[in-house]
C-alpha cells in the first residue's frame, strides 16, 4: 500500500520527501504510521524501477530538497494497481480507503465501478468479528458490552458504506 500511496500522491503533483511523508501521514498515519525506514527505501525502489524521477532544488534553509515526480512508467503502474487491486485491498477497510483516495485517477468510470462492485460484493457476505458454533455473532447476542459496541459500530459503518457504494456506482454508470 505504501507504494500505491506514493504513486498516487505524486500523480497529483511533484513533492519532496517530507511533504510526501506528511500527506501519507494525513491519509493513514494514525492507523499505519510510516517511518523514514519504510518510506525512503520504497521511494528508492520506485526510482530504481523507473517509476519516479528525482531532482534537487534549493531548500528554504541550507539543505537542498529532493523533489520526486511520477514518470510515465509510474503512472502506468499506478493505473494498473487501481484497475486490479489485490483482494486484501478490497477486504481491508483502511487499504480500501487508500484505494478510494486515488481511484479518481482511473480515466474510465467503468473501471472505477468494477473496483467499487468488488467492495460491494465483499460487504454482502455475512461476517462478524466473533463466532459461536460456527455462526456469526450479532450485536444483540454478544457476550459483553464492549463486543456489542464493536458489532454495533461495525454494522452502522457497513450500512453507511453500502449506501454510499450504491450511490457512487449509480452516479458513475450514468
Amino acid at each position: 500500500m505504501l507504494e500505491l500511496t506514493i504513486l498516487g500522491f505524486l500523480c497529483e503533483q511533484p513533492l519532496h520527501g517530507y511533504e510526501l511523508k506528511e500527506r501519507i501521514k494525513g491519509l493513514s498515519g494514525h492507523v499505519r504510521p510510516v517511518s523514514d525506514g519504510a518510506l525512503y527505501p520504497a521511494i528508492n525502489r520506485l526510482v530504481q524501477a523507473g517509476k519516479l524521477e528525482q531532482h534537487t532544488e534549493p531548500g528554504t534553509g541550507a539543505a537542498p530538497r529532493r523533489i520526486l515526480s511520477l514518470t510515465d512508467t509510474g503512472r502506468a503502474d499506478l493505473l494498473a494497481r487501481l484497475r486490479a487491486p489485490k483482494d486484501v485491498e478490497i477486504t481491508d477497510g483502511q487499504r480500501f480507503f487508500t484505494l478510494l483516495a486515488f481511484l479518481r485517477h482511473l480515466p474510465d468510470p467503468r473501471e472505477q465501478v468494477a473496483v467499487l462492485r468488488r467492495r460491494q460484493d465483499f460487504l454482502e457476505v455475512p461476517a462478524s468479528f466473533f463466532y459461536r458454533d460456527g455462526k456469526p455473532v450479532r450485536a444483540e447476542n454478544a457476550d459483553d458490552l464492549f463486543r456489542q459496541g464493536m458489532l454495533r459500530i461495525a454494522r452502522a459503518t457497513g450500512a453507511e458504506e453500502k449506501g454510499w457504494l450504491a450511490e457512487a456506482i449509480a452516479q458513475l454508470e450514468r
